[in-house]
């Protein structure tokens, strides 16, 4: 067993777990480590003659630590410089060892870009929490959320983003991509992901959002009038998407108690976008290209469906 350093043990009299430090003993037990590094390890770098590789495992929890606390790669290589509890959680001790550089952190993130590897650890996730009893419902709840994009052109290139659109939102203008979410009506688990430009219209999105099973379909106003979408792939649904007035043709009385009702259901999915925009913190974009913003947003939304079911995955492990 390795010997613990002055670094690590320290002589502090009093302490205190913080909400940092409980958030991540949680998430510790909660992530599937061992079938996500088997899904990775096939393309990590094997050690040879010249520098061997950081543990991979180590590597997986230093760019979950990234999505969960909306750090960049030099941000979290100096917050595990910074944060005990986050040191622990990845295994790191200072009298021994140095942290891994912003390099190998880059390194790691672009090889999981490389190999799609961020759909790959959502759909594995999808997979163990259905084995751990969390099964899909017949209903799905669809939504879409801004991502915002830097709109300046006073960088390197001169330019902006060629892949980030402008959107219109009410009366404003937004700059950036669309992250479109299907939750589970049941237990809120995100089970469809899709990343587009901002000027994608919702209902464009919509047939790669339906797993085809359902018999349900809850959305917002953007998804109005797509019955037909909706009966073509999932064959058994019936829509209950909003009601949407058009210019001077208001809605009816009758149609705004079946809006009020059916918005009882809805905010489930807001639930889900808020963990990964507020919590998590992806509000706005931090590479160019939906490719890497895309395997950031997969990535993102395996680590949701993790912590909305923690508490009775927690439950199932104490028992």
């Amino acid at each position: 067993m390795k010997q613990v350093s002055l670094a690590r043990g320290g002589f502090d009299q009093y302490g205190k777990t913080t909400k940092r430090a409980a958030f991540l003993a949680e998430m510790d037990r909660v992530v599937p480590w061992a079938q996500l590094c088997a899904l990775i390890e096939p393309h990590y770098p094997k050690a040879g003659r010249g520098r061997h590789p950081v543990g991979l495992e180590r590597m997986l929890r230093i760019h979950f630590l990234q999505h969960w606390f909306n750090l960049s790669d030099p941000g979290v290589e100096e917050s595990l410089y910074e944060s005990n509890s986050m040191r622990e959680f990845v295994g790191i001790d200072l009298g021994h060892e140095r942290v891994p550089d912003e390099t190998t952190v880059c390194k790691f993130r672009h090889l999981l870009e490389r190999h799609d590897l961020g759909r790959q650890i959502f759909e594995q996730v999808g997979a163990h929490l259905q084995a751990q009893g969390f099964r899909l419902s017949t209903g799905t709840i669809v939504d879409a959320t801004l991502i915002a994009a830097p709109s300046s052109t006073r960088n390197a290139s001169g330019a902006r983003d060629p892949e980030m659109k402008q959107s219109k939102k009410g009366n404003q203008w937004y700059f950036g991509m669309k992250a479109y979410v299907a939750v589970d009506a049941r237990n809120k688990l995100i089970h469809r992901v899709v990343a587009t430009s901002g000027n994608v219209h919702d209902s464009k999105v919509l047939p790669e959002l339906l797993h085809g099973k359902e018999t349900a379909v809850w959305g917002d106003a953007a998804y109005a009038g797509q019955s037909k979408v909706i009966e073509q792939h999932a064959p058994w649904a019936q829509d209950f998407t909003q009601h949407r007035g058009r210019a001077y043709k208001y809605l009816s009385p009758m149609q705004r108690e079946i809006n009020r009702r059916r918005s009882k259901v809805r905010p489930r999915v807001e639930h889900v976008i808020g963990v990964i925009k507020r919590i998590f913190g992806f509000s706005k974009v931090r590479y160019r290209g939906l490719a890497k913003n895309g395997n950031r947003l997969f990535v993102t939304a395996a680590l949701a469906n993790l912590f909305t079911v923690r508490r009775p995955l927690l439950d199932a492990l104490r028992g």
